[in-house]
Formats: C-alpha cells, sequence, structure tokens
C-alpha cells in the first residue's frame, strides 16, 4: 500500500486544476535508474491505467504503480513539505536503507 498525507492530497488537488486535468487523472508513482543514490522516484498526473498496475486509494486519491516499481514502493507514504528546509513532495519509504540529501534518489 502506498499512502498519502493530508498536504500531500491538498497540493496533487491544487495542480491537478492548476495544470487543467480532469478527476480522471491519477497520479502515478514509478521507480527509476538515476540519481546520486542509484534509484530515483517519478511522479506526474496519468489517466491510463495499465492491465499490470496496482492501483492504491487513499484519501480519495488513486495512486498507479507498476509492479516493477511496486517491489520498491511498498510502504511508502507520499508526502508534501512547504517549509524553509525546501518545498515538494517527500517519499518516506521504510525499504529505502539510504536516500541523498535532496530526497530525490534512494537505494535498497
Amino acid at each position: 500500500m502506498i499512502s498519502v498525507t493530508d498536504k500531500a492530497k491538498s497540493r496533487i488537488t491544487e495542480l491537478r486544476e492548476t495544470e487543467g486535468h480532469t478527476p480522471d487523472y491519477n497520479i502515478r508513482v514509478a521507480v527509476k535508474g538515476g540519481g546520486c543514490s542509484g534509484l530515483m522516484y517519478d511522479l506526474f498526473f496519468d489517466n491510463t491505467t495499465k492491465e499490470t498496475d496496482e492501483v492504491f486509494e487513499d484519501k480519495d486519491v488513486k495512486i498507479l504503480v507498476d509492479k516493477k516499481s511496486l517491489l520498491y514502493l511498498l510502504g511508502t507514504t507520499l508526502d508534501f513539505s512547504d517549509g524553509l528546509n525546501g518545498k515538494g513532495f517527500q517519499f518516506i519509504n521504510p525499504n529505502a536503507t539510504r536516500t541523498c540529501g535532496c530526497g530525490e534518489s534512494f537505494s535498497i
């Protein structure tokens, strides 16, 4: 399961409206190679659900994850920070053994 904090839900709703997406656009979370720690998170709106996707829903936010990425993301919480230490989405991933300073890449 992937969960969403209230702050992340608010920001997702705001971005969906700002970018002109209809409510059928969901959040897709994926993991791809790259970054200073080896793996990077990829987060974007998508209105296509593939046959091999897992779909999670938390706080009325649907999250699409491909099966390969799911292995790295189980138990992750998507948060949003707008504080002095940086602004943006943050992944609280219990599977990550190491993360970079910016929080955008990790390793397992």
